[in-house]
């Protein structure tokens, strides 16, 4: 394991006692370096896990501690942490290095990266990448926002067991990513989301497009004008629902489907492909195009696609007996998400139930209207669900998701599709989406 130099010799603190705060702990006690951990909470729960991997460590618990702050050489500051607070910034020493995780391990990984970021389906791009590495018997690890903490790939050697690692990159770990050097990268879609923290859209995606910076190959989005690279490359490879140029990947009709292309090969039929809707087909593309840039080769990962499973929460099918199609798309935290479902899962063959609400992060959801036309009913629960209930005439308020799913069904007639894509954080009301996503799933099942 490549010994991180720059650490050597430097007053660290670790801000934030979360899995990455933890995998930051374990790293440095395993190069004998010493560091401090500061934690707002009064009883985080690393508290024990800490006192495992390094029972001399200093931990400062309750508050953001300002003589940390001031005192510190390097500041490895968690995702969850916002490094534009005032308490850092006002006490932060000019010669501190503020960074995260995951420029520590682009400083010292020695693997090919492969990055993905975006509003919208960056886990099920990653998931896909791995999926399809792992059928070609490409070694490979999945990292950052989803799978493995990186650190711990290096804290374990696991990076130099493996070709490639597959990073899912969220634009809090971008904001404090300069050294990230992948070779081939995307940012699959920006759409509004987080900007309680980053506060315009322009910000927002700005941060999102530092996963460009110094790649090797750029994957883009042909649709999306905030998620594309400032510079293009020679190299570049574009994805999209049109028709595709020469070496780019794209939608057309073949055989009388509608098929993913490359240049004018044709690859898969769309109604073959393992997930639904017109988002998952870009998505698709997407890994395609990031795999194919990298030099696996395309025949083999087309092939694999038909195995993936797809992810849990994510338009994922809820079996029942009550001929409803019941669809748990709970990881959708913001409108962009909620948008694709609609957009992908509409059709004039069912009436379409939305619930939606929670906690809307200070997204304006007037965007969320104009596909109102192609919901039947709204259902709305949750911090913002009010707002939300706005869009439509006659939105039914509930008080959870229990009554959510009652009032669908009274709503329902057969074949009718309930979707819940609540285009909100799940925090006002759940530990996380995975709960809230379990909860929708039990009340269908009357586990309440």
């Amino acid at each position: 394991m490549t010994s991180p130099a720059f650490l050597k010799n430097k007053q660290i603190l670790v801000l934030g006692l979360g899995a990455t705060g933890l995998s930051c702990a374990r790293f440095l006690t395993n190069h004998n370096l010493e560091f401090v951990v500061n934690d707002s909470r009064a009883n985080p729960p690393g508290v024990a896990r800490l006192k495992a991997i390094n029972d001399t460590a200093q931990l400062i618990l309750g508050e953001w501690d300002k003589k940390a702050i001031a005192n510190a050489d390097v500041i490895i500051a968690s995702p969850g942490v916002d490094a534009n607070m005032s308490v850092i910034q006002d006490n932060r020493q000019p010669h501190c290095e503020l960074i995260g995780d995951v420029e520590i391990f682009c400083r010292l990984s020695k693997s090919k990266h492969i990055a993905v970021t975006g509003s919208n389906g960056k886990s099920t791009v990653v998931s896909l990448l791995s999926h399809i590495a792992d059928a070609c018997n490409i070694s490979s690890k999945l990292a950052g926002n989803i799978g493995l903490p990186v650190l711990d790939i290096l804290s374990d050697n696991q990076d130099a067991d493996s070709e490639f690692v597959i990073l899912e990159l969220s634009s809090f770990q971008l904001e404090t990513t300069d050294s990230l050097t992948a070779a081939s990268a995307t940012c699959l879609n920006v759409c509004d989301d987080h900007l309680d923290r980053h506060k315009t859209i322009f910000n927002y995606s700005k941060i999102k497009q530092k996963v460009y910076q110094n790649s090797q190959c750029n994957v883009i989005n042909r649709h999306d004008d905030l998620a594309k690279a400032d510079t293009t490359k020679a190299n570049d490879i574009s994805f999209g629902l049109d028709a595709p140029s020469s070496n780019n990947f794209g939608i057309d009709d073949y055989q009388g489907s509608r098929y993913i292309f490359f240049g004018d090969e044709p690859l898969v039929a769309c109604n073959r492909l393992p997930v639904v809707g017109k988002h998952n087909e870009l998505n698709c593309m997407a890994a395609l195009a990031l795999g194919y840039a990298v030099g696996w080769p395309l025949t083999a990962m087309v092939y694999a696609l038909g195995s993936f499973e797809g992810l849990e929460h994510r338009c994922k099918q809820v079996p029942s007996v009550d001929d409803i199609t019941w669809v748990n798309d709970s990881k959708a935290t913001n409108i962009g998400a909620t948008l694709a479902a609609i957009e992908g899962l509409a059709n004039a063959h069912h009436q379409l139930i939305l619930i939606a609400g929670g906690d809307g992060k200070g997204a304006n959801f007037a965007e969320l209207k104009p596909a109102m036309a192609q919901v039947d009913y709204l259902i709305t629960l949750g911090k913002d669900g009010d707002q939300i209930a706005a869009l439509k005439r006659d939105s039914k308020r509930v008080r959870d998701l229990k009554e959510a799913v009652k009032v669908s069904r009274e709503l329902a007639q057969k074949g009718d599709m309930v979707l819940l894509s609540p285009a909100c954080a799940s925090i006002d009301m759940f530990e996380n989406y995975m709960q809230r996503g379990d909860q929708f799933i039990q009340a269908i099942r009357g586990g309440f």
